[in-house]
């Protein structure tokens, strides 16, 4: 029997496999449900079932106690696939033919979850939601929790919000950690940035700022202007961070903020959010030998939040080379600690290379809660696909002259290829950096198919240049405001800001559909893990 468990655990959903859940649906008269109910009769409890008055019908429903409870069959409600130790929903169906068909039913189950927790935690409900397999494997377990509930009701807990998956972005910039999250059901209630020129083109975008956006140092915002919510997020300044900076740490003049927002999360007291999504650059994990990146973590593990941290790559989504450092905290309030397990194998993957790996080894003194991920996606899209079709006549195009001494700035090396490019029967293009070396401004190009990480145009050194050569001939411009919305995966952001201002904005953003991903992958399971085998109930107050 252990050994049938074990390989059920292993493979992914066939189609067989599928049918056969169907069957046992249709065909269970005695299912977890039905015992459940039995137990709370049995218990005393009357209770009325299935109430379409209610939102996402509770199975179960105790008026008189103001208590809706759900029992959520595993596969239908994103339960199963841990179960079977993959690593994402998709892995589950990788060998069924309708696959998309199950992944998009079973995550819009999942939303509705979430959505009708929240609306019924509105109303003033307490809601229970049980997997069906912890029913199944503990019946009495969950009927103590039952009855807890109605004998002594539910005590207002930081997980209560979880389900509302609201969201105060700290560092906001632009707004592109918003819109990421956004396309993965989360909904912004606060937003921060001392920049007045980023404000600008978030409020140009964003129709609802004057709501939620507060302009300010985060040293001196008061506690009480920000509402409780499920998700903090930081991505504060890298600039003492980063390897092409002073490398001055979390002391330095501007990456110091980190500690405001730490002050934000002490002061929240009770009201702190139950996940917290930090950002930075890969430079953050060997600033001062890594003892930044450590301290950081522990102030963390101080205000009891158990952490995770993996690097993404904005190239496996889009073609711009950009990698990221993330951190995600979660609660040890919302933290079942018996599920916690070391794990079996050397902690590097396609989301924490070795450097990353080696430092959660070798750093047991930190609280990790380190989490399965599945492997990054990779993308066909090439810089060219993104390019506006600026016509050869535009005033955006460089004089010949300018043209030409960007040329005799490259390399020998990169002059070699420039040529190449140059005598090719159709256009290619590639991405110029100028760069000192030894005292020397060069022009580096690249020829892969991506763009360079988009920065800050500080001194016009983050300014990157488009080269376009074929034909014999070649011509430069600078990439323009709309590529780089499109670089960072938001093409369609409402953009008035003049060329330099926008590239600081889109320079200091965060990747969107890297922020997607980890909501999908990571924020949304867990959120889904949370909402259940426990009791939630009415939200906290604002203070």
């Amino acid at each position: 029997m252990r050994h049938m468990k074990s390989e059920l655990k292993s493979k992914p959903l066939s189609k067989t496999d599928i049918s056969a859940i169907m069957r046992g649906v249709r065909s269970s008269n005695t299912g977890p449900e039905v015992k459940f109910r039995r137990a709370l009769w049995a218990e005393g409890l009357r209770y009325r079932t299935c109430s379409k008055k209610l939102p996402g019908k509770p199975d179960v429903v105790l008026s008189l106690h103001r208590l809706a409870i759900f029992i959520d069959g595993d596969f239908w409600h994103g339960g199963q696939w841990q179960q079977r130790s993959c690593s994402a929903l998709e892995e589950q169906f990788k060998k069924t033919r309708s696959r998309q068909y199950w992944l998009e039913k079973i995550r819009r189950n999942m939303d509705r979850d979430c959505a009708a927790t929240n609306a019924l935690l509105s109303d003033g409900w307490t809601v229970l939601r049980f997997w069906e397999r912890d029913v199944k494997n503990n019946l009495s377990k969950c009927i103590e929790k039952t009855l807890h509930v109605v004998g002594s009701g539910a005590k207002r807990a930081p997980f209560s919000v979880i389900a509302s998956k609201t969201v105060a972005e700290f560092f906001a910039g632009i707004g592109l950690m918003r819109v990421g999250l956004e396309k993965q059901g989360w909904a912004v209630s606060f937003a921060n940035d001392i920049d007045d020129k980023k404000h600008e083109m978030y409020k140009h975008h964003f129709m609802d700022e004057s709501d939620h956006f507060l302009i300010g140092d985060i040293h001196k915002i008061p506690v009480e202007r920000i509402p409780t919510v499920t998700l903090a997020t930081a991505s504060f300044p890298c600039n003492d961070l980063s390897l092409a900076g002073a490398r001055a740490g979390l002391q330095g003049k501007q990456s110091s903020a980190f500690w405001g927002f730490i002050r934000i999360l002490k002061e929240l007291g009770k009201r702190r959010p139950p996940l917290v999504l930090l950002e930075n650059v890969t430079g953050f994990l060997s600033s001062h030998e890594g003892r930044d990146f450590a301290d950081a973590l522990k102030a963390l593990n101080r205000l009891d939040y158990l952490v995770d941290a993996f690097i993404l790559d904005a190239a496996r989504f889009v073609p711009q080379s950009r990698q990221r450092l993330f951190i995600v905290g979660h609660l040890k309030d919302c933290v079942d600690i018996s599920e916690i397990h070391e794990p079996l194998s050397f902690y590097e993957s396609d989301v924490r290379p070795r450097a990353l790996a080696d430092f959660i080894f070798t750093h047991p003194d930190i609280g990790w809660m380190i989490r399965n991920l599945p492997p990054q996606p990779s993308t066909n899209s090439q810089l060219q696909d993104l390019l506006e079709d600026i016509p050869d006549s535009s005033l955006q195009w460089w004089s010949e002259d300018r043209a030409r001494y960007l040329f005799s700035q490259m390399s020998p090396r990169h002059q070699e290829i420039a040529r190449r490019m140059i005598n090719g029967g159709q256009w290619s293009y590639g991405a110029i950096f100028r760069r000192v070396r030894k005292g020397k401004s060069m022009a580096e190009l690249r020829t892969d198919g991506l763009a360079g990480c988009l920065r800050t145009p500080r001194g016009g050194s983050g300014r990157q240049i488009l080269f376009r050569a074929g034909r014999g001939k070649y011509s430069v411009r600078l990439i323009t405001s709309r590529e780089c919305a499109r670089l960072m995966g938001v093409g369609e952001y409402a953009i008035s800001a003049p060329l330099n201002q926008a590239l600081f904005g889109f320079g200091d953003a965060v990747c969107v559909p890297v922020v997607e991903w980890i909501a999908k992958y990571y924020l949304n399971p867990v959120v889904s893990e949370l909402i259940r085998g426990r009791a939630l109930t009415g939200a906290w107050e604002h203070a």
